[in-house]
């Protein structure tokens, strides 16, 4: 994937914090071919000279930072909370993990790993962050009843949030940005979740059946995710009574299984 995919950012600027040699050296070649800026750094470095680099993205081996690295990952995300932050280090316990994140990283790559990973999570990074500050100059979206407001990672009938969680809110977003037009379920997991769906993954039929139910519940009287079976779903504001006679191929699959008892993907 180019940095056209990743918007209208500009060209990607990246600098990787690692001491692998062979690691680099396959990462390297593959940001090469991509068109990235990318800087190779062997030790710590202070936040201003970080800020100095206008990076867009930072992956960083933990191990290089030594014994202060955890104050060094929390300074880096509270001065730069622009900036792209994954870890990618060796072997740790998920009291680890748990707390790289709570300090601010968006992600966290265990070693040994493969490069095309890297790249792939710090395009899911790049994208998330270039969507949110697009969302602090948004204007609120309005269909049937739902006011959808991206500032607030909400969506409201009669001023009243209908309380969706962060993903489901990305979801009918996204849905309600393509203005009428279907969405392949493979483009909306690339979209929301960040990285490729995998064979038999339910996880988009799964959360655009939870979204459904609470958009239901909060405007009966409306209908507004339609699905098309064996491509994916469209985002319309319908009267239930309009609805009701959609063509049959907007209806539920009996050869489909029901989501009930699936566990949807983090």
């Amino acid at each position: 994937m180019g940095q056209d995919a990743l918007g209208a950012g500009g060209p990607l600027r990246v600098a990787v914090l690692d001491r692998d040699s062979g690691f680099l050296q396959v990462l390297t070649k593959r940001l090469e071919r991509l068109g990235w800026e990318y800087r190779l750094i062997g030790s710590a470095v202070p936040s201003d000279t970080v800020v100095a680099m206008r990076l867009s993205a930072v992956v960083v081996d933990l191990a290089v930072i030594g014994p202060q690295g955890w104050s060094w990952l929390e300074r880096l995300c509270a001065e730069l909370p622009g900036l792209g932050v994954v870890v990618c280090t060796g072997q740790s316990t998920v009291a680890q993990r748990v707390r790289g994140l709570r300090l601010g990283a968006d992600d966290w790559i265990t070693k040994p790993c493969h490069p095309e990973e890297v790249i792939a999570r710090v395009e899911a990074v790049v994208r998330r962050r270039r969507r949110s500050e697009g969302r602090l100059e948004s204007t609120p979206v309005t269909a049937g009843e739902v006011e959808i407001r991206s500032d607030q990672f909400q969506a409201f009938v009669g001023g009243r949030s209908i309380d969706l969680t962060r993903r489901e809110f990305e979801l009918i977003e996204l849905l309600a940005s393509a203005e009428g037009r279907v969405l392949e379920r493979e483009e909306i997991y690339q979209r929301v979740w960040g990285y490729a769906m995998a064979r038999g993954d339910r996880s988009v039929d799964v959360f655009v059946r939870k979204l459904r139910q609470k958009l239901e519940r909060a405007s009966p009287e409306w209908r507004y995710i339609h699905t098309h079976f064996g491509i994916g779903y469209r985002f319309a504001a319908e009267p239930t009574e309009v609805a009701a006679a959609a063509p049959a191929g907007d209806a539920r699959d009996p050869r489909l299984p029901d989501d009930e008892g699936l566990v949807p993907s983090p």
